[in-house]
This record gives structure tokens, sequence and C-alpha cells, in this order.
């Protein structure tokens, strides 16, 4: 059970939304087939797109994560919706990389370095907003902040990770993100700062037992944090045949009119969830 936790400062100075994410990113390994170091990259920016979806306010908000690094994974692409279900893909699942440098999965090689972040959300307004940063490290979490600070001019301190067994599996996966809220003060600052560095890693903090609301908690201590809400998250696809049916629809002329006349069944799976829908030629309409 994957669950989001968000806390407050007494003052209402420092937020922080905290997720144990794990039965998501094993969703996301069984669905895709992940390797271990893209089900630590997937399971990253998805774990991000949980929390970053939970801080929107309406029902029909939805946010887009998407990272081009120019590494072997491609585009990894996550979408979540106001209480932060998500669902990703990515361009190439299969990948084996030896080790980082620090004897830990190469996420930044599979990923990239050289690409953009982007982050689009749909609010209901006519147009989206939609910002765009250069990566920084291609790790996610250093990415993710560094969004914030870029575009958004918010203090944010972003933790992830993802902790894969032997079999490929996961055995941890979650993460934090603090922000001060403004009129942002030094002395909240300081705080943050010296929480952070006795803090755990994500996955060492899951791996001792400590919950999600612990660890939201241990972001805010010393700054008598009070718990706002939790409630559970899931991996979570909304495509449906109707969906794909109008997807095929929006199709060239003359390419449905080649589906429509080759007296083929079309398969369409989508990348999301790896559900395959069928259609019959009859079905393809192209007048």
């Amino acid at each position: 059970m994957s669950k989001i936790v968000r806390a407050l400062s007494a003052d209402g100075s420092v937020l922080c939304a905290a997720v144990d994410s794990t039965d998501i990113v094993n969703e996301i390994h069984r669905i895709h087939k992940t390797s271990p170091v893209a089900s630590a990259a997937l399971g990253r920016l998805a774990t991000a797109g949980v929390i970053m979806g939970s801080l929107m306010k309406n029902e029909r908000d939805l946010l887009t994560l998407r990272v081009s690094g120019g590494g072997p994974a491609g585009v990894l692409t996550v979408t979540a919706d106001y209480k932060g279900n998500v669902r990703c893909c990515a361009g190439k699942y299969n990948v084996d990389l030896p080790p980082n440098a620090a004897g830990k999965l190469d996420v930044a090689g599979y990923v990239g370095k050289e690409g953009l972040l982007g982050v689009i959300r749909d609010t209901g307004l006519k147009e989206p907003y939609s910002a765009q940063i250069p990566l920084i490290s291609g790790e996610i979490a250093e990415d993710i902040t560094s969004y914030y600070a870029t575009s958004e001019q918010i203090p944010t301190v972003c933790a992830l990770g993802v902790l894969v067994e032997r079999d490929w599996s996961i055995k941890a996966a979650g993460g934090y993100l603090l922000q001060l809220l403004p009129p942002v003060e030094e002395e909240k600052i300081e705080f943050i700062e010296n929480n952070i560095k006795k803090m755990q890693s994500v996955t060492e903090m899951l791996e001792n037992g400590m919950t999600a609301k612990e660890i939201a908690l241990a972001g805010l201590e010393g700054l008598a944090g009070n718990i706002l809400d939790e409630w559970e998250v899931f991996y979570k696809c909304d495509c449906s045949r109707e969906r794909t049916s109008e997807l095929l629809s929006s199709l060239g002329k003359d390419e449905l009119r080649s589906l429509s006349e080759s007296g083929e069944n079309i398969e369409v799976c989508c990348h999301f969830c790896d559900k395959k829908y069928h259609f019959e030629p009859n079905e393809i309409k192209y007048k």
C-alpha cells in the first residue's frame, strides 16, 4: 500500500510531503518489465510525480513530467492526477548498465545528462503551464530541486530513492519534498539544512521501518510539524477502448483507409499500462 502524507510546520512556513511508493514502483516493474536501473529511474520520477501531483488543488488538474536526457532510456514520461495517482512510460526498459563510480545503479547513465526536464500543469485554463529546465545531473531528485529553484523560485529539497532486490523486484521506494513557503525566513533554512543532514537516505529510512508519516515529521523536526492529511496512492492508467478509438480516429484519412481495407484486425497497445485493444477493419472509420 503506497501512501502520501503532507505535513506543515506549526507556523505554516515549511511544508513536507513524503510518500512510500514501494507498491507503485513494483507495479511499474511488473507492467514494463524494467531492468534494475530502469526501475530506479522511472521509480524516482514516478515518486516525484506522486508528490507534485498531490500538491495540485483541483480534481481535474493533471501534471506531466518529461525527461529527455539523451541516454538509452529515451524519453521518460510520468503523468499524475491531483491525488498523486501516477502512470509512466519510457523509450526503453530493459537496459543493463554497470554500477556508477559509487557502486550504485547508474540512473544518470540510463537517463542521460544532456537534455531537459519538462513540467506541464494542466489546470483547466486556456493554456497549460509549461516549463523546461536543463538537467543538472540526470539523477531526478536534483533535477526536481533545480526546477523549483529555477522556474518557481521556491526553496525546495527533493529526495528520492528506489532499492531493487536481486530478483529485480522493489524492496523499498519513496521520497520527500521539503518546501519553504513565502515569506522565506533564513532561520528556517538552517533548520531544514540541519534536519536533512540528520536524516538517512530515503531507502535507508524505509528499510529501517519508518513510515511516510514519520519521514514527513522528521523533515520538520524542531518546527512542531503537524500532519495535514494522508491517503493511498496508486499506479493508475485511465486508458479505455473508447479513448483508444478516438486516438485511432485522429490518424490521417489515407492511413485510416489503409487500415480499414487491409482486412486485418488492428491491435493498439497502451504505452502506460501495456493493455491491448483490438479493432476489426470495419470498425475503422475514415470518411
